[in-house]
């Protein structure tokens, strides 16, 4: 029969995996929320882009780096939600 120090260390690791899964599941649900949120942003910031270019080249340009950002941004996200995945099948 465990003792009662083996008992609590069972029911901590027990505790840390609920606590894990209730991470993961947030971590999903905010993970595909950014992605969708940046490539909003990387939209809008393009569409401004080409609004701007009759008048400012210069500001076209920021405008198209920045959205140039926010899709590297994005790729990072989709990794982040790849290795979240590929992490949920280790526990």
């Amino acid at each position: 029969m465990p003792d009662k120090e083996e008992k609590q260390s069972r029911l901590t690791t027990v505790n840390k995996d609920i606590a894990m899964d209730d991470i993961e599941k947030k971590l999903q649900t905010l993970l595909d929320y950014w992605i969708e949120h940046s490539n909003e942003h990387e939209n809008e910031f393009r569409d401004w882009a080409d609004k701007a270019a009759s008048s400012s080249g210069e500001v076209a340009q920021q405008l198209q780096k920045a959205a140039s950002r926010m899709a590297a941004a994005s790729d990072e996200l989709i990794k982040a939600k790849q290795a979240l995945s590929k992490s949920k099948g280790r526990h």
